[in-house]
């Protein structure tokens, strides 16, 4: 090991960049106001800075796909969580492709919010658990002090699977409601 240690290892390349998110810099007001649709390719193939499963959308993409073909998700959660952030945030006036984009929405639309153990059972459900995490999530985007909050509204969602449950049952075969 001494051996790693001599030498210039500033001389051999660069390990890592840093920088601040797409959301941070939208958080911060520096890219606000401009025409985002320069930012869309970058975002699509993870040419921006931000952590690991938030910077390429088409990596993600293409895991999905192999995930709904295997059929182990399907499209109720994801594209109703998808589909939410994007018209939450175009009610507000941002750019709801750029909201989509960028952060960790395909990450935790595809992957996280759709876990079997923590998400709703029936179709119905599932699409009322993907629309609360997508208004959870554009209102903390929006108004919350953290520029992101796929994670927390995937949290707090999760807390409300079982009343989403109840309240999603369907009917057994043969039920007739009662009349008043």
């Amino acid at each position: 090991w001494p051996a790693s240690i001599e030498g210039a290892a500033w001389a051999r390349g660069i390990d890592a960049v840093t920088g601040a998110t797409p959301l941070t810099l939208l958080k911060m007001g520096e890219i606000g106001g401009t025409s985002m649709s320069r930012f869309y390719m970058p975002l699509f193939l993870g040419n921006v800075a931000g952590s690991l499963g938030e910077t390429s959308a088409l990596a993600l993409l293409i895991g999905a796909v192999y995930l709904l073909w295997r059929t182990h998700i399907s499209l109720r959660i994801p594209m109703s969580y998808i589909i939410t952030v994007a018209v939450v945030t175009a009610l507000y006036g941002q750019d709801p492709l750029f909201h989509v984009l960028s952060g960790g929405l395909i990450l935790g639309a595809f992957f996280m919010a759709t876990d079997y153990v923590t998400s709703p059972i029936n179709a119905k459900g599932q699409v009322i658990f993907g629309i609360g995490c997508g208004v959870l999530t554009a209102l903390i985007r929006l108004f919350g002090g953290y520029p992101e909050g796929v994670a927390y509204s995937i949290l707090i969602m999760n807390a409300a699977v079982p009343m989403i449950d109840r309240f999603a049952r369907p009917k057994r075969f043969g039920e007739v409601k009662a009349r008043a």
